[in-house]
């Protein structure tokens, strides 16, 4: 198994962030078309990725402002990730008047890295849209997930 590991510098403080992570209305700004979220430890986490991929896993950790860690997979039949077999953690890091987002993906089969590197720099992308007040436009569906 592998992990990635992503970082973004946000003009946004850890606080505002943090609702992007854990409210469902917030969530499907950058990630998601429709999104189940009960952030705490054993709280369902249940995103549909692009109108299409149902994303599939639990909170492990919830630390207010600091932190966010969940169960992640996909609820597709024979997918090789399967619902919450992998972990993905992100630390939100004060940077200044910034926050630095690092995103650590745990588990992944090594044949995954690749095509999940490339979706979370696109979610990442529309996360630093989303929470500085702009629009990324609809999540939609790609190849890579």
């Amino acid at each position: 198994m592998a992990e990635l590991v992503r970082e973004v510098l946000v003009d946004a403080s850890p606080a505002t962030i943090f609702q992007f992570l854990i409210d469902p209305g917030l969530h499907t700004m950058w990630l998601g078309t429709e999104a189940e979220l009960d952030p705490r430890p054993g709280g369902v986490y249940r995103v549909l990725v692009g109108g299409r991929h149902a994303s599939v896993g639990e909170f492990v950790e919830v630390l207010p402002d600091e932190k966010v860690v969940f169960t992640f997979g996909w609820d597709e039949p024979d997918h090789p990730i399967p619902a919450g077999s992998t972990q993905v953690e992100i630390t939100l890091l004060p940077d200044g008047d910034k926050t630095r987002v690092r995103l650590v993906h745990r588990g992944l089969p090594a044949d995954a890295v690749s095509d999940h590197t490339g979706g979370w720099d696109h979610y990442l992308q529309r996360l630093t849209i989303a929470t500085t007040g702009g629009d990324p436009g609809p999540d939609i569906a790609t190849d890579s997930q």
